[in-house]
């Protein structure tokens, strides 16, 4: 029982069965999943769906944070697949051709590959420290999109792009299928070969492992560019949603929502160790939140200080050194069995 009180998930699903229950009160039929007209409806499938793109992006700066590095600049990426796919898409005579479509996912996904490439190399390449070298590319990246759009929200009517983000594949929405394809793909990799080894390797020592003849600077090149990949597909999805691509608003902080989605589930900022089914889980925590502010009323000014409560009390719950620090007050606190009342009465008395 202990073992099962340490381990690192714990917490995190006793508050998102908490978040869960919460808004059962707020919410009638809150757990109800039902099919309307092929689709499956209800609340738990939009916290789902309305939380892919995050545990796309989270997915992607998991591998980041587990060799020792950060990515600021997915919010960018995002607004930036989703920027040129819109304005590809709006040139198209017919905007629901499937080829014209399949053409601008191929060339944001490509420009996503490029981007993360580009971080991949300051990092790896040039030695820039990563919050430095991702941070050019969140400033000018944010730039970039506004340039795409030309400071205007690009709108198309698509039906091949809709499903993107917005439609359905076998009654389930089709953002939750491709969720769960990025998601085993990468549990292959990294679970199944050995590359979830050389990445907790080389964020636990780079040198080392340079010495130990792994290609430390691949593996942080390749981690950059898939989770530029991941933030690519996820700015599609948000746009397809809404069937709009806005340079500005698009992926905005969604950076800070990933990275406290892999803080939650466990991975350590300071690189090594990582775990995936954790991120899914911190994601969908931070969703969940979201859905339970709005169902319970919480004023929009104070939004965001609910949020950062909330989540800090989430990583107090699981940080081992707080929960240590709690326990040996309760024991000091805690007068020895067996001693007289005038014991207990000294030893309440500080010296």
């Amino acid at each position: 029982m202990t073992a099962f009180l340490r381990h690192r998930l714990f917490w995190p699903v006793v508050i998102l069965a908490a978040l869960l229950l919460l808004n059962v009160a707020f919410t009638d039929n809150f757990f109800n999943v039902e099919i309307k007209q092929g689709h499956l409806y209800g609340s738990l499938i939009d916290i789902i769906r309305f939380g892919a793109p995050l545990i796309l992006v989270a997915l992607g700066m998991t591998l980041v944070i587990a060799t020792n590095g950060i990515d600021l600049s997915v919010g960018s990426v995002v607004a930036i697949s989703g920027a040129l796919a819109c304005l590809q898409i709006s040139g198209l005579s017919d905007q629901n051709s499937v080829g014209g479509v399949l053409g601008a996912v191929g060339v944001a996904l490509a420009l996503s590959l490029v981007l993360g490439v580009w971080n991949g190399l300051l990092v790896a390449g040039v030695g820039i420290q990563p919050i430095i070298a991702t941070l050019i590319l969140m400033v000018a990246g944010r730039g970039l999109a506004q340039l795409v759009t030309d400071g205007q929200i690009i709108t198309v009517n698509s039906s091949p792009y809709k499903l993107i983000g917005g439609g359905y594949w076998l009654t389930i929405p089709f953002g939750i299928i491709v969720v769960l394809v990025v998601l085993a793909f990468t549990a292959f990799l990294t679970r199944r070969l050995a590359l979830g080894l050389l990445i907790e390797s080389v964020g636990g020592n780079a040198k080392a492992s340079r010495l130990a003849g792994i290609n430390a600077r691949g593996v942080i090149v390749m981690v950059y560019t898939f989770c530029a990949l991941c933030a690519g597909i996820a700015g599609l999805m948000i746009s397809s949603n809404v069937s709009s691509a806005d340079g500005n608003n698009a992926g905005l902080w969604i950076e800070l929502d990933a990275i406290l989605a892999v803080v939650i589930g466990g991975t350590s900022l300071a690189g090594g160790r990582f775990s995936l089914s954790g991120t899914v889980l911190g994601a969908l925590i931070i969703q969940t939140l979201t859905t339970t502010i709005y169902s319970i009323g919480v004023p929009p000014q104070t939004t965001l200080l609910f949020k950062a409560l909330v989540v800090t009390i989430v990583c107090l719950l699981q940080s081992p050194a707080f929960r240590a620090k709690v326990v040996r007050r309760r024991r000091r606190r805690r007068p020895p069995t067996g001693t007289s009342p005038m014991a207990q009465e000294k030893a309440r008395v500080p010296a």
